[in-house]
């Protein structure tokens, strides 16, 4: 059977999302330097360069905006830009990546050029490996509040590996320069600008352990013009933002994200750091499909980080306090084409619109927002709504 973009996301994620819980900047503690919103200019501006220094682990130099002149890819090497905002298998909340997604995805490793996006430092290069090699991580920082990332990178280019074999990350790129190889799977793709936080996280600090997650930003904002046209070409998401996004909280509301009481927030430290996402809860829209509401679990019935689509669902941006208990019918989903046709996620396609599987029936859930940032949830998996009245006592609770 052929697989689709989610059969084969999904192994990608599970193969290489502890890349997130195993960066850290070096040798530096984490933090979210994010000032109060009354703070002065003075201090926006220096929590925003603090930010960016710990990312760059002190190798950055001044501050501003850059322009992104060319892509990380030849235009015929790829065939299509993701969004950010997917949420699959322990990504549970949604992404803050995009993937740039090869012409022939089950291509060889090493088959596509990468390349710097513009005159800018690599400040780190972190490895990790897996049944399929090794795969490399890339930080780039163009000033003290300006970085982008790739990650996924199967080979390094010989000049740079020179440098990572002496574990020298420091080293100065020009746009256009080879810096490493990929094949056989995504490129993973972001930009950071630190002096414009995102706005909707209720509470930033549950990111402390990926404290880059809150400063993503749409990379339209900074493509030279030719870069941003050949990128909108290749875009799948029409709508507003295009480059989607991955702040959906919604303060004394069910939408956005939720962590498990106590745990800790999003890198919640656990014995088996391999599954750090199994306190994570998201009830947000599909990253394609906005319509659609996706209810992500870090950890459904077994165990498993499971992801559905809610049919027909109270909109999870007028659940509150007063709401009581919220019932939503959870099924698997599949995108179709403006033709109608089942998209089978490889090949570019503009808007593809999300149907509920009815031959893929995942279960209940109950939701009851206690306090405005406390959620009490409870899993009743291959059972029908009609059937569940209330929690039976074994409900979880969440917070922000």
């Amino acid at each position: 059977m052929k697989k689709t973009w989610w059969t084969v996301i999904a192994v990608l994620v599970l193969g290489g999302l502890v890349v997130g819980l195993l960066y850290t900047t070096r040798g530096q503690k984490q933090t979210v330097n994010i000032p109060d919103p009354n703070a002065s200019q003075a201090e926006k501006d220096s929590a925003a360069v603090k930010a960016g220094k710990e990312l760059s682990n002190n190798r950055c130099r001044g501050s501003g905006p850059r322009e992104l002149t060319r892509l990380p890819m030849e235009q015929t090497d790829y065939s299509m830009i993701l969004p950010y905002g997917l949420m699959v298998g322990g990504h549970v909340t949604p992404i803050d990546h995009q993937y740039f997604s090869p012409t022939v995805f089950n291509s060889p490793r090493d088959t596509y050029p990468v390349y710097a996006m513009a005159d800018s430092k690599i400040v780190d290069i972190q490895p990790r490996t897996n049944d399929r090699g090794t795969e490399y991580r890339f930080v780039f920082t163009m000033s003290c509040t300006f970085l982008y990332y790739y990650d996924l990178v199967t080979s390094l280019a010989p000049e740079i590996k020179t440098y990572y074999d002496k574990r020298d990350f420091n080293i100065d790129v020009k746009a256009g320069q080879l810096v490493g190889r990929i094949g056989g799977q995504t490129l993973d793709f972001a930009v950071w600008d630190t002096t414009k936080p995102l706005q909707n996280f209720v509470n930033p600090t549950s990111y402390v352990g990926e404290s880059w997650k809150i400063y993503t930003a749409d990379p339209l904002d900074y493509y030279s013009t030719d870069a941003k046209a050949k990128a909108l070409s290749k875009y799948v998401r029409t709508a507003i933002p295009l480059s989607g996004r991955i702040d959906y909280d919604i303060d004394g509301k069910l939408r956005g994200n939720w962590f498990v009481k106590g745990s800790g927030g999003y890198s919640a430290p656990s014995k088996d750091r391999s599954s750090y996402w199994s306190g994570h809860l998201a009830i947000a829209p599909e990253y394609l499909d906005n319509a659609a509401t996706i209810v992500s679990f870090g950890s459904w019935n077994d165990g498993e980080a499971k992801q559905f689509v809610a049919k027909n669902p109270v909109d999870p941006t007028t659940v509150g306090t007063t709401s009581g208990v919220v019932k939503y019918e959870l099924y698997g989903m599949n995108h179709y084409k403006s033709d109608g046709r089942l998209w089978d996620s490889m090949n570019l396609t503009l808007d593809p619109k999300l149907r509920v599987n009815e031959n893929e029936f995942g279960g209940c859930v109950l939701f009851q927002l206690a306090e405005a940032r406390v959620l009490k949830m409870e899993q009743f998996p291959n059972e029908k709504c009609a059937g569940v009245m209330t929690f039976s006592g074994k409900e979880q609770t969440y917070e922000r």
